[in-house]
């Protein structure tokens, strides 16, 4: 944290909430939106906070999921998924999660199969880092497991300022169009025909003060990361995580 961010702790709380609807926003990308009363109080402060989704693998499990119990027993334990919160509605009471249909894992598997009238559990989130108005321009790069933060920062940012956007998907068919009032300069980056670490290399940093934000495959964004730093990027306003790990990625960075 420094002077332009903040964080603030939220009370970590399981809810139960029911499918209201399910959209397909590209052929990879389904829009979940849960709902009820258990949504009462939700808070969301940063675009790109994250809840904890939360899928039972047996009998066990699902009693602990339904008793609200996130069990000390590591067997009993449900597993558990990071997704960033796409859109609340408190008046509502509507949440959207955008979920990445890639035919692998508890999440994916559950999206594809997901149904108006099913129940999934989640928590969190536990605390958001609340970035500031403090900059001139905005620097986002990520893939599609990023679009839900990119797009809620694109439309927290008010007139006047710049934002940088590149973004790899599978293929054309995963654009989407993200609203913002800001000027937005968005590339599409198709992952079998360009390379990403090119883009960034050619790339011209907005003027002014800067805010950068990278979110990729471990290994790609600890590369961009290096890159950003060498092209002169502020480190103490750069923010790159991994959304996700590839099978062959070393745990040690």
């Amino acid at each position: 944290m420094n002077d332009t961010s903040y964080r603030v702790n939220h009370p970590l709380r399981q809810r139960a909430l029911q499918v209201l609807r399910v959209t397909d926003l590209t052929p990879r990308m389904r829009r979940i939106t849960l709902g009820g009363a258990a949504l009462e109080g939700f808070t969301s402060l940063g675009s790109d906070d994250h809840v904890k989704l939360l899928f039972a693998a047996d009998a066990q499990q699902q009693a602990a999921l339904e008793a609200g119990e996130m069990s000390r027993d590591a067997s009993a334990r449900p597993v558990m998924r990071e997704y960033t919160p796409r859109r609340i509605d408190l008046g509502a009471l509507e949440l959207d999660i955008d979920f990445v249909l890639h035919g692998d894992g508890p999440a994916s598997t559950w999206a594809a199969q997901a149904a108006v009238g099913q129940t999934l559990h989640i928590a969190g989130p536990r605390a958001s880092l609340v970035v500031t108005d403090a900059f001139d321009s905005y620097l986002l790069i990520g893939d599609e497991t990023a679009i839900p933060a990119i797009a809620r920062r694109l439309q927290e940012l008010p007139a006047g300022r710049r934002a940088v956007v590149l973004i790899q998907v599978e293929d054309a068919r995963e654009q989407q169009p993200l609203a913002s009032d800001a000027e937005v300069e968005v590339t599409w980056v198709l992952r079998h025909e360009d390379d990403l670490l090119e883009q960034v290399r050619r790339l011209s940093l907005p003027a002014g003060s800067l805010y950068s934000w990278v979110a990729l495959e471990k290994r790609l964004s600890r590369d961009i990361k290096g890159l950003l730093l060498e092209k002169g990027v502020a480190e103490q306003a750069l923010k790159a995580v991994a959304y996700w790990r590839a099978d062959d990625t070393p745990d040690e960075d």
